[in-house]
């Protein structure tokens, strides 16, 4: 009997797969887990238990958080990368790792196939499919929904004529959990005009009033949160338990997808959100122009080529050498107020901040310069200008 791996998530798509590939195809199914942060001992048990209960010949929960972060989580960090200034590709990172370890996971157990739960219109397919296929070339990937064109119903339906109950209610909110915030897809992401219900967020409003947290960032990693340090992994979960109590983090995002289309997905990510931004100013006042000038255009290029599912590509390595060294000086601590749906940022404290000096403060006093020197400095900084105005005679209309 052949032997597939399917890259398992619990979810009503990798339920499908399972049930189909061993009920029609004659598959001998082994599933793996790959946990980048979303489920506790509980629930990896608990979906063990289903695994097993689809007809799994053997199941394996891998967990690869710290791994994770190290690899990927890090320089998403470093680069403050949003996508289209909104998205801290919370699932699009994710993926790119769950695929790693899922076709490692089929080449050790000696499988002839891959299986994955992906539709054809989104872009979960090309991610998994350019690592798998990078990879291990001799391993078959195998794609139920996306090669029937299965709709969610249809999905629930196959289901249940196999004995399997699974709730249409809870088919309609698509959720995907992880240590870089939780995507959140439903009816109401299909449209241009609709906002997802309150209610469909995992986290509910539990807190009013502020709260005041310190985050302290040694090298750019976060290593501090009001004054106990602990390894970044974990300083990631506690922020996200803190401020996920005040319902922060909350947002959709627009974007295009790989495939060309436009794309729509809600997102709860509270302490990705407040880790970027406190992250970019503290960067702001510990770097100089031009570190910041071209971070940003890498850290774009970074976020946009992870995104696509090009993570192999040995750009990314050079880029994230780069990354990792601007950030010897961005050192300190970053004041947060945590209130309902939203924060800000207070300050910094940096023994590396560049604002603190003694050489003048912004609008007020020059204290390393004399009059002449600026007034030199203004006209030889205005020589290009002033030529060529000058030789094209222009009037400046």
């Amino acid at each position: 009997m052949k032997k597939v791996v399917l890259a398992y998530s619990g979810g009503l798509d990798t339920s499908y797969c399972l049930k189909y590939l061993k009920n029609e195809k004659g598959y001998e199914v082994h599933t793996v887990l790959i946990n980048t942060g979303g489920f506790d001992e509980a629930e990896l048990a608990a979906i063990e238990e289903r695994a097993y209960e689809l007809g799994s010949a053997q199941h394996a929960n891998l967990t690869i958080v710290d791994k994770y972060y190290d690899k990927a989580i890090k320089y998403l960090i470093y680069g403050n990368v949003l996508k289209n200034n909104t998205y801290p590709l919370s699932v699009s990172a994710e993926r790119v790792f769950q695929a790693i370890e899922a076709i490692k996971y089929a080449k050790s157990v000696g499988a002839e196939a891959i299986a994955h739960g992906s539709t054809g219109a989104g872009n979960d397919q090309i991610r998994f499919d350019l690592i798998f296929q990078t990879i291990a070339p001799e391993i078959e990937i195998i794609t139920p929904i996306r090669d029937l064109k299965l709709s969610r119903q249809e999905e629930v339906d196959y289901l249940s004529k196999n004995g399997v109950h699974y709730s249409w209610e809870k088919a309609q909110y698509s959720i995907n959990k992880g240590l870089w915030g939780t995507s959140v897809g439903g009816k109401e992401t299909l449209t241009s005009n609709q906002s997802l219900p309150s209610e469909a967020y995992p986290s509910q409003l539990q807190k009013t009033g502020e709260e005041k947290v310190t985050l302290q960032f040694e090298k750019g990693q976060l290593v501090g949160i009001n004054g106990t340090l602990d390894i970044p992994t974990k300083n990631i979960v506690a922020l996200e338990k803190l401020a996920s109590a005040y319902a922060i983090g909350r947002d959709t995002h627009v974007g295009d997808t790989i495939i060309g289309i436009k794309g729509r997905v809600g997102f709860e990510a509270a302490a990705p959100l407040i880790i970027i931004k406190a992250h970019h100013l503290l960067e702001k006042h510990t770097l100089g122009k031009w570190q910041q000038y071209w971070k940003e255009q890498l850290g774009n290029w970074y976020g946009m080529l992870f995104h696509e599912g090009q993570f192999l590509d040995p750009v990314m390595r050079n880029i994230e050498a780069f990354l990792e060294d601007t950030q010897t000086t961005v050192n300190g601590t970053v004041i947060v107020s945590l209130k309902p749906y939203h924060f800000t940022l207070d300050g910094i404290e940096s023994e590396n901040d560049l604002m603190n000096t003694g050489f003048g403060q912004y609008g007020e006093m020059n204290n390393a310069w004399t009059s002449d020197d600026a007034k030199g400095f203004i006209k030889i900084l205005g020589n290009a200008q002033n030529i060529f105005s000058s030789v094209n005679k222009l009037t400046h209309d």
